[in-house]
């Protein structure tokens, strides 16, 4: 990791959910920066480095999925912690887990329990990527 403890980055097209996770965020003391789709993720991924980026799957230019495989195949990246924060479908968050994301929060969520799984990746760091077992996560711990 290149960045502070604490940093994330928030990727969703919605200005409301970025913000509701934003301010949540940064209530608990994380720096967060924004973006609204993956085009404009991977670009803040390189000048930034967060710590963990919380990402929407669906999502106009590039959405979720082709976000985190990029990540994936970028050696600087490729053990970043993503939590996917989206109302997807089943088949589209057993591929986000297929491609290594660390935690999974169904919309709607409870803004602590967000709060609690991004601290957990962050705490984990990118030492390995945990793909989710099952649904997405229903408690603040993160599921290997």
């Amino acid at each position: 990791m290149c960045g502070a403890t604490g940093r994330v980055l928030v990727v969703d097209d919605s200005a409301d959910i970025r913000q509701l996770i934003g301010v949540n965020l940064e209530l608990e003391g994380f720096e967060v920066v924004t973006a609204v789709d993956g085009v404009e993720a991977l670009e803040a991924v390189h000048r930034w480095c967060p710590d963990v980026v919380t990402l929407d799957l669906r999502m106009p230019r590039l959405d979720g999925l082709h976000t985190v495989a990029a990540l994936r195949a970028d050696p600087r990246t490729q053990h970043l912690p993503i939590v996917v924060v989206s109302a997807s479908g089943p088949r589209e968050l057993a591929r986000a887990r297929q491609l290594g994301v660390a935690a999974a929060v169904a919309k709607p969520f409870d803004p602590g329990q967000l709060v609690a799984v991004v601290r957990a990746a962050a705490a984990r760091g990118g030492a390995e990527a945990n793909p989710v077992a099952g649904e997405p996560v229903s408690s603040p711990t993160l599921e290997r």
